[in-house]
């Protein structure tokens, strides 16, 4: 793959290499934002087939970029946090039922689980990070697995981690969640666009994602699987457009207590925003053009080097198999200060995030191997 830095409006943002903070938007996408704003301008050009037919190509776009077979599995959701919370209300919880979360994971995904706790009396077990060492992050998926017990109701994790990018075998972790009959719940907001995810091969229970980062598509938008598990489920809202024959506007006020089958119900209000949904939509054709696959191969291509220079260095960066290539932390050896560092990387006019006691580094495909190298160059 070759780089598609002329598909964005950069040459003002220095290096950046935050696409796990924000991504920067495509062209394409701000003129499709910008055809959605101005059709409001003309409501008498508003049709009815509009409030839907955009929903729909998301959905079958989504779909194809996460290999799920159905896109009826596929809802719109305005936040992480909206799809967890529709998640934590259609488990059966008891009290005493536990839930396996990761240690410092994102708070859209812990928050929930907290409300529950004090609410039924269900219990939080947070699986700790093992010590800086190499392979940690095989060591953090071993503990997780054997947290995973005959009281575990639901595993809430993301596929890797917001921080540092350590990334969790999911396969296997569906297999023990499976084994005793638990929810595997993935918060993808960090991976999915950038990192291979197949629904067929992992099978969750649902799946989780803001549209802002590596999904590419506007803020206050996201997408979510849910598996058959929650089918008969009930929604957070009951929304018009979440119940049968909302499409015949004749017919709306004959109300209908009937969901739209499998995922539709999940749908927030006002899901067909003229502005908001064919940007996403937008995104996610561009990303399933490029595949995931190569997206991945991409940042591996540029970062691979600057990585064994800095580990060489005495800097701590996870080995590539337990990591992602397009989102990593990297950790100060004793004697480097991080606000020394700071400087430098800001005098440069590069932009990274900071995130607990790592240096977060995220590249996409509008990035260069040359700017890796001046990022590097400031640990010199």
């Amino acid at each position: 793959m070759e780089n598609q830095r002329h598909l964005f409006e950069l040459e003002d943002a220095g290096v950046y290499l935050n696409g796990a903070y924000m991504s920067p938007q495509l062209k394409s996408v701000e003129k499709i934002g910008i055809q959605g704003l101005q059709k409001k301008t003309s409501p008498n050009q508003i049709t009815a087939s509009d409030f839907f037919d955009d929903r729909l190509l998301l959905k079958k776009r989504f779909a194809k970029l996460i290999d799920a077979e159905d896109y009826q599995s596929i809802a719109i959701i305005p936040s992480v946090s909206y799809g967890i919370a529709t998640v934590a209300k259609n488990i059966p919880f008891k009290k005493g039922d536990e839930v396996v979360v990761l240690e410092e994971q994102f708070p859209s995904n812990v928050y929930t689980w907290r409300a529950l706790e004090k609410e039924i009396g269900i219990k939080i077990k947070t699986i700790k990070v093992p010590s800086l060492t190499n392979g940690r992050s095989q060591k953090w998926n071993d503990i997780l697995l054997e947290a995973i017990t005959s009281k575990t109701k639901c595993v809430a994790i993301p596929h890797v981690h917001w921080a540092d990018g350590s990334k969790f075998d999911l396969k296997k972790i569906r297999t023990r969640t499976n084994d005793i009959g638990a929810y595997l719940i993935i918060d993808g907001t960090q991976s999915v666009g950038a990192l291979p995810f197949s629904v067929a091969e992992i099978q969750p229970d649902a799946l989780i994602c803001g549209g802002y980062k590596w999904l590419m598509g506007p803020y206050g938008l996201g997408v979510a699987y849910f598996g058959k598990r929650f089918y008969e489920g009930a929604p957070l809202e009951n929304n018009w457009m979440n119940h049968e024959s909302s499409e015949d506007f004749s017919k709306l006020v004959h109300y209908n207590d009937t969901f739209k089958p499998k995922a539709a119900r999940f749908d927030v209000g006002e899901s067909s925003n003229f502005i908001l949904t064919p940007m996403l939509s937008e995104a996610i054709r561009q990303l399933v053009e490029w595949t995931p696959q190569a997206i991945q191969q991409y940042c591996k291509d540029i970062t691979e080097e600057a990585v064994i220079l800095l580990q060489k260095k005495g800097y701590f960066i996870e080995n590539a198999p337990f990591r992602g290539h397009h989102l990593f932390g990297i950790y100060l050896p004793k004697g480097k200060t991080m606000e020394v560092l700071q400087k430098k990387i800001s005098e440069k006019n590069i932009l990274v995030s900071y995130r607990g006691d790592a240096i977060r580094v995220s590249p996409n495909v509008y990035n260069l191997k040359k700017e890796m190298e001046l990022f590097v160059s400031c640990f010199e």
